[in-house]
């Protein structure tokens, strides 16, 4: 056994955990425990950056290694990812590009005025702890994989779907599949090199790259002007799994609604929000005893977060439920649908929900 295998297997000292459990707060002990090592915590899950290259131009692939109060996910599923910048912890989610056990690749484009994704991509150390979430997303394979597929990807929606090929490459690709990526030039391609060596391994894995504004003379069309049909061999036999900008899964889900076997989607932005009612509202916040004065028309997220309060979050798009608190009174109207709901004491999503009227909260 190598020296790198043997402390990547060594196992995590467990019996001091053991005899502290009943002599110290977890938090004192994290603060204590990360003085010896820096993963070792009570209970938090926690991951450090351990190298990071460069995945395409303006996206950038962290190799995350997870201590192991992380208790793991599917590929094509979504982690919260907490990050501390400029001294405040703020969080977002990220579905890995690649699942090995506690080690783990996300695989982050940087967006324009994107606070977390330009620290990742830019600043973000070796050696850097973050906390992660619980896995969450229903967007993964089966335990037993049959019959023909289809991946459908749009920009960054291709990672949830990279870590599904992964597992599939290492099986020897069980399955007759078709991958078609829209990206915008060739230069934004992410792991290229991957997919051309899967494509070579197993015949029946066909790689078709989109290229929307390589050239004006070579650009492909976008998935709503694409005939699938005349794309990809045998359409109604696919099981298919799109990912990609909100508009992107909206136009896969019409063109082949009722002509595949399965249709899965996941959007990595949130549906453009209804208009709602115009004013304002007050919220009372029952723990802090706290009332603000919030805009109808804004999410109850970014309503709180412009008064200074910093409310628990992640996706932001009403999936992975971080924001989640009961509602103790008041109407409030989901900002997808534009249905309201009165019912008192019940969950909502801050993210994806406005006031109509006066509320209370449980914050």
């Amino acid at each position: 056994m190598s020296a790198i295998t043997a402390r990547r297997s060594r196992p995590a000292p467990r019996q001091p955990l053991r005899l502290a459990r009943g002599l110290v707060e977890p938090a004192v002990f994290d603060f204590w425990a990360s003085r010896l090592h820096p993963l070792w915590t009570w209970e938090r899950p926690l991951a450090r950056l351990k190298a990071r290259h460069q995945a395409a131009e303006g996206a950038m692939t962290l190799v995350l290694q997870a201590n192991r109060h992380f208790t793991g996910l599917r590929a094509g599923q979504h982690i919260n990812l907490g990050v501390e910048i400029d001294g405040a912890r703020v969080t977002r989610s990220y579905s890995p590009s690649r699942v090995d056990g506690r080690r783990i690749e996300i695989t982050v484009r940087a967006v324009e005025g994107g606070r977390v994704s330009q620290y990742l991509c830019q600043q973000a150390r070796i050696g850097e702890v973050f906390e992660l979430g619980a896995a969450f997303g229903a967007m993964t394979l089966p335990a037993a994989v049959h019959g023909a597929w289809l991946f459908l990807a749009a920009g960054s929606g291709i990672t949830p779907l990279m870590a599904m090929l992964r597992d599939l490459d290492a099986s020897g690709m069980p399955v007759e599949l078709d991958l078609v990526y829209w990206a915008r030039t060739r230069a934004e391609v992410c792991f290229a090199e991957d997919l051309q060596a899967m494509a070579a391994r197993h015949r029946g894995l066909k790689v078709h790259l989109r290229l929307t504004r390589e050239t004006q003379a070579q650009a492909a069309p976008r998935i709503d002007q694409t005939d699938l049909a005349a794309l990809v061999a045998e359409l109604p036999r696919r099981q298919v799994f799109a990912c990609g900008p909100h508009g992107f899964v909206q136009d896969a889900h019409a063109q082949l609604e009722g002509r595949v076997t399965r249709f899965e989607a996941e959007a990595f932005t949130p549906p453009q929000a209804l208009p709602g009612e115009t004013g304002t509202v007050d919220v009372t916040l029952s723990r802090s005893g706290r009332t603000l004065t919030v805009a109808r028309d804004t999410s109850l997220l970014e309503a709180l977060e412009a008064q200074g309060l910093r409310p628990a979050s992640g996706c932001r798009m009403g999936i992975c439920n971080t924001c989640a608190c009961t509602k103790r009174a008041g109407i409030t109207r989901d900002t997808q649908s534009n249905a309201r709901s009165g019912e008192p004491d019940a969950t909502v999503r801050l993210c994806i929900s406005a006031a109509s009227t006066d509320l209370t909260l449980d914050l």
